[in-house]
């Protein structure tokens, strides 16, 4: 029987193969074309970990695993500062350099990113009509279809809450609603009743709205280098470019953490 290969740092990490899918489309061949293929690439890297580890995290609340529920959201809140970090680099690319190779990217997007609206969707933020710019059957189609009907994490949360003997409304628990999470005030008092008797739990609460801060921030920061890199533009694949995303800022995904603030 003839060996196996041995494992090598290349071979084990395909090494050979991720330097092969960085192809810019300028030509002659921008410089900076590079610099912004790696950092998307990296962030859809960021993004499937940060599901791997979200579909952990819901696991754990349904084990009843607390501390390793802390750790699993603690390193979600690292990957996140890095996220944002990335911008700073991305920072460094001048408008005059982007435009020197943005029409060669056609119709490609970051909106178009599927596994970012998996984050959202396991989240909580979840909308069906963004299943539309998918075609169906697609691997992307089928893996938000398959997320939008999926608990969430904060599904996942209040069956873990409900679980230390609070009073939780059903429809927060069941995951069946295919659009963004809204505030309950029903369970509101619940949560500041928590927040006042409870230390443990409410620690795990101030993790989700660190994450959902991170994520706030992280969308701030992306407006802004996208505004500071080509204005008031359309961006490209036809989306309304720093409209879209202005939209998109200030919305918590986790209301209900955020409304009790006043009442604390």
């Amino acid at each position: 029987m003839p060996q196996a290969d041995p494992i090598t740092y290349a071979s084990y990490l395909k090494v050979p193969e991720l330097l092969e899918l960085q192809q810019p489309k300028s030509s002659p061949e921008e410089h900076d074309e590079m610099l912004f293929i790696i950092i998307h690439q990296v962030y859809e890297l960021w993004f499937r970990q940060m599901l791997h580890e979200g579909d952990l995290l819901k696991t754990l609340l349904k084990d009843d695993q607390d501390e390793l529920a802390f750790a699993t959201l603690k390193r979600m809140l690292t990957i996140l500062k890095t996220m944002v970090s990335q911008i700073d680099i991305l920072e460094t690319m001048t408008p005059i350099s982007f435009l020197s190779f943005r029409d060669f990217l056609q119709s490609a997007s970051g909106f178009q990113s599927a596994q970012f609206r998996e984050f959202e969707f396991l989240l909580g933020y979840k909308r069906r009509k963004t299943l539309n710019h998918y075609p169906p059957g697609s691997m992307e189609h089928e893996a938000l279809a398959r997320r939008i009907a999926e608990p969430s994490i904060w599904n996942a949360f209040c069956e873990w809450f409900s679980t230390r003997g609070f009073e939780v409304p059903g429809h927060l628990m069941d995951g069946t609603s295919d659009e963004p999470t809204t505030e309950c005030p029903e369970f509101q008092p619940e949560l500041i009743r928590l927040y006042r008797e409870h230390p443990h739990e409410r620690a795990l609460c101030e993790h989700l709205v660190d994450l959902d801060e991170g994520i706030q921030e992280w969308r701030y920061r992306h407006v802004m280098m996208v505004q500071r890199t080509i204005g008031v533009r359309m961006g490209t694949g036809g989306s309304d470019g720093v409209g879209y995303l202005r939209n998109t800022l200030f919305n918590p995904l986790f209301p209900d953490l955020w409304a009790i603030r006043a009442e604390l």
